[in-house]
């Protein structure tokens, strides 16, 4: 997967609680196990009318917000089923990183492990970072990993804690492949060692 270092990008505002998973990415689809192309399906029931349109008061469909690379969103982000159908329409979308007070466990294990950078911040920062993504064209904030830093437009700065663990993979662009792959050697080490204490097998 794509490295996670610094980003800078507009944040949009979802000022929405209990964003759900069917929210995020609506049952009809997850027919496909590809990871591309979901994008259009993001956020699909408030993004269109019954009629296919688009809802123009839906914040990615403004012109300031439809290229927003961070959503700054309501309290418990991403809860409801286990869809990993739903950060991969977020990343599909073009959104690298989602900043909320709390997120549902297997929501906020499933970014990590697909690039996405999910942030937990008080209430009171969530506000001040709320108001810098109602900004419009404006909304654009920096969230530097290696710092574990958001710095808004003004120059605030925001601090957050990240998993030692899970920061070391995303700055090095790891999934749970790529960490098997980092073992390589020693895998093979151990396979050599082992077709010669038992030839036979």
């Amino acid at each position: 997967m794509d490295k996670f270092t610094v980003l800078t990008g507009v944040a949009a505002p979802l000022e929405i609680v209990n964003v759900d998973t069917d929210m995020i990415i609506p049952k009809n689809y997850l027919k496909t196990i590809k990871r591309t192309g979901l994008g259009k399906g993001l956020f699909a029931e408030m993004r269109y009318r019954e009629d296919g349109s688009e809802n123009p008061d839906f914040v990615l469909n403004k012109p300031a917000y439809r290229k927003a690379q961070i959503l700054v969103a309501g309290d418990n982000f991403g809860c409801g089923s286990s869809r990993e159908h739903a950060p991969w329409a977020l990343l599909d979308f073009g959104i690298r990183c989602v900043i909320s007070t709390s997120f549902a466990d297997i929501f906020y294990n499933n970014c990590f492990k697909n690039g996405i950078l999910p942030i937990k911040v008080s209430p009171e920062d969530l506000d001040k970072l709320m108001d810098d993504a109602r900004r419009g064209a404006n909304a654009t904030l920096t969230v530097d990993l290696e710092r574990q830093e958001i710095r808004g437009p003004d120059g605030g700065c925001i601090t957050f804690d990240v998993d030692p663990f899970r920061k070391h993979c995303l700055l090095n662009g790891l999934d749970d492949i790529g960490l098997t792959m980092e073992k390589a050697p020693a895998i093979d080490a151990y396979e050599e060692k082992a077709k010669a204490a038992h030839p036979w097998l």
